[in-house]
């Protein structure tokens, strides 16, 4: 049963739409923007939070400012001496660094240089919306802060961000370029979100098109243009996709849909963990370990000798998560 604040959400949307669907697609835009509050909900979600909170007490923070806000970044071994590779960690829609802090302290735990993003919206951030913009925005300052990254590492809308600014997808933000891409849990389309929020929404049709006209409004790209696969990733660039075939929000056809764009995508599914408990599974971590240190050319350890990708439900791996 829709709760009370979704009816009157409806109720509110619905009436706007009678006196004006472009503001009623306005409105619903912002709406879908709106970042869930930054509280964890539930006992477990607090710990998970709190435990997070205490690894982040020993990086460097920076917050970096960019076109239309400021987003948090957590440095670890930024002092460090002598050459070792950098990584970036970009968490997902509804969650922050503190949730990505066990995969961030692995990767820092091998003497590493590990940026940890916040995106707008969230955790220590700021601002109450994000969009693709200020998500990429974001990215592309981390960029120019810290220097080149050897590997940038994103769950879901994370993920799908990185994606699009390693690809230069919006007109006026540069690209980023990574040597590494790795995407957990990512969507590879946007469509469906504004589809969905709409049917949620009740929106009629010229409201509905209003919505997705705002993307084009505030990104400079048509909501259209998000869902063409066609050369979204360089092929010069390794990228591993990790997703579970049980993943309840993004469903495994998107895994699939990267995995299409060439061989220099590789697939590996991580049955069993769902959607945000994959970010914290000790062979998740096992995976992207060995697919960093993998030099070019090298043989693809995660394959077995028919060249099927393995699933970590199928594996003997330790699950600890």
């Amino acid at each position: 049963m829709p709760s009370f604040a979704l009816k009157v959400t409806r109720s509110g949307l619905s009436g706007l739409g009678r006196l004006s669907p472009h503001l009623a697609g306005k409105a619903a835009f912002r709406l879908f923007c709106l970042t869930p509050s930054r509280r964890p909900r539930g006992a477990k979600a607090r710990a998970t939070h709190m435990e997070g909170r205490e690894r982040l007490l020993t990086a460097e923070q920076v917050m970096l400012p960019f076109p239309g806000g400021r987003a948090m970044a957590y440095r670890f071994n930024g002092g460090a001496k002598g050459p070792r590779k950098r990584y970036l960690v970009v968490h997902g829609w509804g969650s922050s660094s503190e949730y990505m802090s066990e995969l961030t302290v692995f990767l820092a735990e091998s003497g590493a240089e590990v940026v940890s993003l916040d995106l707008p919206g969230h955790g220590r951030s700021g601002g109450r919306f994000l969009n693709v913009r200020l998500a990429v925005s974001a990215i592309a300052a981390a960029f120019a802060r810290f220097g080149g990254f050897d590997a940038a590492i994103g769950h879901s809308f994370g993920g799908a961000s990185l994606a699009l600014a390693c690809a230069g997808f919006l007109p006026d933000v540069d690209a980023v370029d990574p040597g590494k891409l790795v995407l957990i849990g990512a969507p590879s389309a946007m469509g469906w979100l504004f589809k969905d929020f709409g049917r949620l929404m009740r929106l009629g049709p010229a409201a509905q098109a209003a919505l997705e006209d705002e993307v084009r409004r505030v990104t400079g790209r048509t909501l259209a243009s998000y869902d063409q696969k066609r050369g979204m990733l360089d092929p010069g660039r390794p990228v591993l996709v990790i997703h579970a075939e049980d993943d309840k929000e993004v469903s495994a056809e998107h895994a699939r849909a990267y995995a299409a764009q060439g061989p220099h995508v590789r697939l590996l599914w991580a049955n069993g963990f769902g959607h945000r408990r994959i970010v914290a599974a000790a062979p998740v971590f096992e995976a992207i370990d060995a697919f960093l240190s993998e030099t070019a050319n090298t043989e693809n350890p995660l394959e077995n000798e028919d060249d099927t990708v393995l699933s970590f439900y199928r594996t003997p791996h330790r699950r600890s998560f």
